[in-house]
């Protein structure tokens, strides 16, 4: 991760940590370097969420582009798989996102994605911050080389159709359940299911530039779960700020995770003669249970550090054809190069149909083991997690939990804290073994 770009963007509070200044600074950059590398006016699509901040950056990135001579074509509100779907399929040179996802409205963030749709290369992204610590001149574009903005609104309806002819089964007399989280997801989600047959019922679906994400969407979910249930829902979906993520709540109202679908979804695909190399590609950070699962039915299953950014990675290189994280960032290969929280949910009818049987027999089989997890502000976190006596620890807790769980302990990206964690039959002999890897830590002084 580079001084300004992580693995989902650039985040942080607007105008704080990300200014307006920024935006520009980013917009002229990439109209620059596109239109130079190409030697010709460069073509950017820019999508937002509905916080209220994204507006600014909006016309910020629009100021930068087309001061440097691109055309910057503006879909307003829609998803981020939306921007990466048109940046594919339009002949545009790169795309733009802005959004901090499931993170509060007062944050926000700009993801730039390449001509395939794809998370834009770390070279690039190298050469942005170069830019914006002030390390490269770029000459600002002058009379008919001056860019302008293009209405692009058509391209977020291209992506609904798009979305729509992807259904192989008619919804009618389905009851499907929409948390929008008063995001991305509130105009676009509902025309889908609608248009499909589907009798849809959406809750937080009035954004108002400050509600996103709050008590609402894929990070709260029980308010999904409660509506399901009163009103007598065959299934229902919550999707976080920008919609690049899905939770489904079954007929009963319990939780399906993003660890479940890669279960249910991967299984379908296996049984169909469609799960190229028999694997699944999930993140460190998927539950013990999904791998029991998975080893019952003879499904592989590859293990990727935390991000999707990885998850797409493994897959791309390796071609498998599913991917994803607990949280509900699934990736389709064969249908997005992102996280799409919209089409996940379209496969996850499609297996329900196909299979005549509701979402809480599909996911039955996935049983989640108690987990546990410890974080520990530590000195240094390489001396912590390369200590022969903290590695020692850790081997003695996986060697004592065998088949029965599982020990992780990583450090994190953005603090100075080792994660401990463990997944076991009980929360007992979770924190027994979480406590005798940190009991060592705090022995060799390590603790800060």
């Amino acid at each position: 991760m580079g001084k300004y770009f992580g693995t989902d963007g650039f985040r942080g509070e607007a105008n704080k940590e990300l200014t307006f200044e920024h935006a520009v600074q980013i917009g002229r950059f990439l109209g620059w370097y596109y239109g130079k590398r190409l030697n010709k006016k460069a073509k950017v699509v820019i999508g937002k969420d509905t916080r209220r901040s994204s507006y600014m950056f909006e016309y910020a990135l629009c100021t930068g582009l087309t001061a440097s001579g691109a055309d910057a074509y503006i879909m307003h509100v829609t998803t981020t798989p939306s921007v990466s779907y048109i940046a594919r399929t339009d002949d545009f040179d790169c795309g733009i996102m802005i959004s901090a996802s499931h993170n509060p409205y007062y944050d926000n963030g700009i993801k730039v994605v390449n001509s395939n749709g794809e998370k834009m290369d770390e070279e690039t992204l190298e050469r942005i911050e170069e830019y914006l610590d002030g390390g490269v001149e770029i000459p600002m574009a002058e009379r008919d080389e001056i860019g302008r903005t293009v209405d692009y609104a058509a391209g977020r309806n291209r992506y609904i159709g798009y979305l729509i002819g992807l259904s192989k089964y008619s919804f009618k007399n389905i009851k499907v359940g929409i948390d929008a989280a008063n995001g991305s997801a509130w105009s676009i989600a509902k025309s889908v299911f609608d248009a499909i047959g589907a009798k849809t019922y959406v809750i937080n679906a009035e954004p108002d530039g400050l509600n996103i994400n709050r008590d609402c969407g894929s990070t709260h979910i029980e308010q999904l779960q409660k509506f399901v249930v009163e009103n007598g829902l065959n299934i229902g979906f919550a999707y976080d700020g920008d919609a690049d993520r899905c939770l489904c709540v079954d007929e009963k109202g319990n939780v399906v995770t993003g660890d479940h679908i890669l279960y249910i979804y991967g299984l379908y695909m296996k049984e169909r003669g469609k799960l190229l190399n028999n694997k699944v590609v999930t993140t460190v950070m998927s539950n013990f249970g999904l791998y029991k699962a998975l080893d019952a039915v003879d499904i592989e299953y590859e293990k990727t550090k935390v991000g999707d950014k990885y998850v797409y990675e493994n897959m791309v290189k390796n071609g498998h054809r599913i991917g994803g994280e607990q949280s509900g960032h699934i990736i389709f290969s064969k249908y997005a190069t992102t996280g799409d929280g919209i089409l996940t949910s379209l496969k996850l009818m499609e297996v329900m149909l196909a299979k005549n049987k509701p979402m809480s027999e599909l996911a039955a089989p996935v049983k989640f083991y108690p987990q546990v997890l410890k974080n520990v502000r530590v000195k240094s976190k390489p001396d912590a997690q390369n200590d022969p006596d903290v590695q020692a620890a850790v081997q003695a807790a996986a060697e004592a939990l065998g088949d029965n769980g599982r020990i992780l302990v990583r450090e994190s990206g953005t603090e100075p804290v080792i994660r401990v964690m463990v997944e076991a039959p009980s929360n007992e002999i979770c924190e027994k073994y979480v406590d005798s890897v940190i009991a060592v830590i705090r022995e060799k002084g390590h603790l800060i």
